[in-house]
């Protein structure tokens, strides 16, 4: 085991966004915990509207926490001091450590990032100082030559930390030698050194047709290839951002229930819907025009970061009228979120929190009115089921384990809510969330993560398919993640010279 010194360290680079780092990031986290190391995972900054809430109330990418988790360790701010949720107009949120600092445009976030630095360096050193090893995530590509001089993210961490480097490539894009090749050019010779590994990611075939390849590659950079990682289907670890949402597979044949999600183009915390993908019977498809929209049973608005711009964009593509015409005839509506808002009959933004329009007309499904508020709320919530009717009618009572994160308040016309929220961030409350309309068919709440409640989940899709005069197939049993970060580490292992990962951190193996 380390000794009493700063943790040992491995940063995971790539040389391009999706190329696979979250993913390798959180099987190396499990592959040391399960050897018996205390890791954390490590992300100086990260782009994303997928985000999630620490249990002390502080704002992470969503990709942290998946990483803490496979860890086995909780989320906490310092596992990703600096996260980005873009808004409209090429402007970005900026939260760090946990809180929203500012919203800004690419060109005046560089000048904070000297401040910055500071914190993210302040820590990444605590991480070290408690844990026996951090497992770092760069962003994107460390030889972006237009970024570099202000990078916080890849190279600049990896010299501050002094970590070993796999860099990975994505081969299922094509091209994947070149990206190699040519992101090692790139770099400083001091960049260079710390690149111990080269990892071929999301690879199908035989492996035996790539040995030309990698011998080249090794050859040409004077890196060996750590791994080549195969693709995969049968392991379920959240997908980082909206590039990995694909359309649902499943086949009309099989559909009992088909869901329309909104694909909005600021889409946020689009996991959501992962559990709704995976049940017998269900298809969900994201929709993103009118022609798009079919006849859905079942129709959903997700989060967003701007729910107005959104909101208008659901109006120019034709979508609004379609979801309040299928409302007129029957059809469910969830919004969750920025739904939510959206639902509502106005959109109320008097200090121009989320938009330069004082007032924005909503879709009016739901009688409530949402007014933007200049502080987020983040909040791990716990609760239940309070208003049993309409698309809530077969789960009354039912718990509930969900967050909040939104900058927004949407108080009722009444003191009817479909849900009672028990506790926020590990204190005691007792308050309501969400709305109902008259008929019960039109459900809104700021609770994310609401489908991954079982009982909920199940509950909500047999009366969607009541309704329909159908009936859905027999549940599967949920998929227990610690049973695939097991699985990705197994495959990880299998594929990747541990032993060289190993060797290059300093570990004991």
């Amino acid at each position: 085991m380390p000794d009493n010194g700063p943790a040992k360290v491995i940063m995971v680079q790539g040389t391009s966004s999706h190329a696979g780092k979250s993913v390798l990031t959180a099987a190396l986290c499990r592959i040391f915990a399960r050897d018996g190391y205390q890791v954390a995972p490590f992300k100086a900054q990260n782009m994303s509207l997928n985000s999630y809430v620490t249990p002390d109330g502080g704002e992470i990418g969503r990709s942290q926490a998946v990483q803490a988790a496979a860890a086995m360790v909780e989320p906490r701010v310092e596992m990703n001091p600096v996260l980005l949720k873009p808004e409209a107009e090429a402007r970005s949120q900026v939260v760090v450590m946990g809180r929203p600092r500012a919203v800004k445009s690419a060109r005046e976030y560089h000048t904070m990032k000297p401040a910055i630095w500071e914190e993210v360096t302040a820590a990444l050193d605590a991480l070290r100082a408690e844990y026996d090893v951090v497992v770092i995530e760069g962003a994107g590509s460390p030889a972006e030559i237009n970024l570099k001089q202000s990078d916080i993210v890849n190279m600049r961490v990896a010299l501050h930390a002094r970590a070993p480097v796999l860099l990975v490539g994505d081969i299922d894009r094509g091209g994947v030698f070149a990206q190699l090749v040519g992101t090692m050019v790139l770099l400083e010779p001091e960049e260079q050194a710390l690149v111990k590994g080269h990892v071929i990611n999301k690879f199908r075939g035989d492996p035996s047709l790539l040995t030309s390849g990698l011998d080249f590659l090794e050859e040409r950079t004077g890196v060996p290839v750590a791994g080549v990682i195969p693709w995969f289907t049968d392991i379920h670890v959240p997908e980082e951002d909206s590039l990995g949402l694909s359309p649902g597979l499943r086949s009309d044949a099989d559909t009992v229930i088909d869901i329309a999600v909104m694909r909005l183009p600021h889409i946020a915390n689009f996991d959501d819907f992962d559990p709704l993908r995976r049940e017998p019977g269900v298809r969900v498809r994201y929709v993103g025009s009118a022609e798009a929209f079919g006849a859905p049973d079942l129709i959903v608005i997700p989060g967003s970061k701007t729910t107005v711009d959104d909101l208008d964009w659901l109006r120019a593509k034709g979508l609004a009228n379609r979801i309040v015409s299928a409302r007129g005839q029957g059809t469910p509506v969830i919004g969750i979120c920025a739904g939510y808002q959206m639902l509502g009959r106005e959109l109320r933004d008097p200090s121009g929190v989320e938009s330069t329009k004082p007032v924005t007309e909503g879709l009016g499904l739901l009688p409530t009115s949402t007014t933007f508020l200049q502080e987020k709320v983040t909040h791990q919530a716990k609760g239940r089921v309070a208003e049993a009717r309409g698309l809530l009618g077969g789960c009354q009572g039912a718990e509930i384990t969900a967050y909040e994160i939104h900058m927004g308040v949407s108080p009722r016309e009444d003191e009817q809510a479909p849900f009672v929220i028990a506790s926020r961030s590990g204190q005691r409350v007792d308050s309501l969330d969400g709305a109902l309309d008259d008929e019960g068919l039109t459900l809104g709440t700021y609770l994310h993560g609401l489908f991954h409640n079982r009982e909920v989940r199940r509950g909500l899709l047999a009366e969607v398919a009541r309704r329909k005069g159908a009936a859905l197939p027999p549940p599967v049993d949920d998929i227990d993640p610690d049973a695939e970060y097991d699985k990705l580490a197994g495959l990880v292992r299998e594929h990747l010279d541990m032993e060289l990962v190993y060797r290059v951190m300093g570990l004991e193996h």
